[in-house]
């Protein structure tokens, strides 16, 4: 049960979630999409994948997931003993929304002789009925131990999956999700951009159409253009994924000028992310007081869904609690 908002008035919310983080015995993940106060107060800001196997390396009882659904569902699986709260069960993921497991698994059935790469941003579900889960820093590793001949079906977003056939020469067979938010940079107001900013390279995440792409200096995960804007020598970037990640880059380069990609308009918000906005600092501290809305799957779902999670840090190397696994 949400408390009513005036119920809320006058508490040092801050305050309050820090004394809840220590009686709950919880980790507070942030992702790179949230607004900086919640980002401020995380013990963990990353990506998505990064920040699930960060929790699951700590002795915490809660998590406390301030991203999207299928986020804190990989948090659940990876960490099946620990109690995994999500301050809006709502914050769902239009590229979640864009593959049902349903139409997913009939997908899969009429082509049996594809496997199923599927991008981490999608349920436990999809997941379940997959055969690897890539993160988009992780996608091309995994790509190159595959053979040439291997038929792949990649899911669920087709703009990703576009990049991935580009940069290996693949043929991969797409699934026709995207995200809303890297859908909405428009080309013309990023080329005004630019010729306001001539010098000023652009960093770009490849959930992007091919036509923004096209005109950046760096593709890559939240991770790497975050790494990039900060080792880069140019004092001012544009940068082409979800704005709230400028926080970070502000926090580290205070020196430096990012400017988020335009949307259609030039000014619009429609680069933000409306499923990330619907964490608040008020519905953290709701989520922490009363130990819900709870991520809950159920044991089938949870052990299908590791399988696949589990061969993507075979092939990538990587350990859960060690190193950057990436992601979103």
């Amino acid at each position: 049960m949400n408390a009513p908002a005036k119920s809320l008035k006058g508490l040092d919310l801050k305050a309050e979630i820090d004394k809840l983080r220590k009686e709950r015995n919880a980790v507070i993940l942030a992702h790179y999409y949230q607004t900086p106060d919640i980002q401020d107060l995380a013990d963990f800001v990353g990506d998505s994948l990064d920040l699930s196997a960060k929790a699951a390396a700590t002795d915490a009882d809660v998590i406390a997931f301030c991203g999207v659904r299928f986020m804190a569902e990989v948090a659940k699986i990876l960490s099946p003993d620990k109690t995994v709260i999500l301050p809006d069960m709502n914050a769902g993921c239009s590229l979640e929304d864009s593959c049902p497991p349903e139409e997913f698994a009939k997908f899969r059935a009429a082509h049996p002789d594809h496997i199923a790469l599927t991008y981490i941003n999608c349920s436990a579900a999809v997941k379940a009925h997959s055969d690897i889960i890539v993160t988009s820093s992780s996608a091309e590793k995994i790509l190159a131990q595959l053979p040439m001949d291997q038929k792949i079906i990649f899911a669920p977003d087709k703009n990703l999956g576009a990049w991935f056939n580009r940069k290996t020469g693949r043929d991969m067979l797409l699934w026709p999700g995207a995200c809303i938010v890297h859908e909405a940079f428009s080309e013309t107001e990023l080329l005004k951009l630019k010729a306001q900013y001539p010098d000023a390279p652009i960093a770009a995440h490849p959930e992007c159409p091919a036509f923004i792409l096209d005109h950046a200096d760096e593709v890559g995960s939240t991770r790497a253009i975050l790494d990039f804007a900060l080792k880069s020598d140019a004092e001012t970037i544009i940068v082409a994924t979800e704005p709230h990640i400028i926080h970070q880059m502000q926090k580290a380069a205070p020196h430096k000028l990012f400017i988020g990609a335009p949307g259609a308009d030039g000014n619009c918000n429609c680069n933000m992310c409306p499923y990330m906005a619907m964490n608040t600092m008020e519905k953290l501290y709701v989520a922490l007081r009363d130990m819900e809305p709870r991520i809950e799957l159920d044991e089938a779902t949870r052990i299908a869904a590791k399988k696949p999670l589990d061969r993507m840090l075979e092939m990538a190397g990587r350990t859960v609690g060690k190193g950057d696994l990436g992601g979103r």
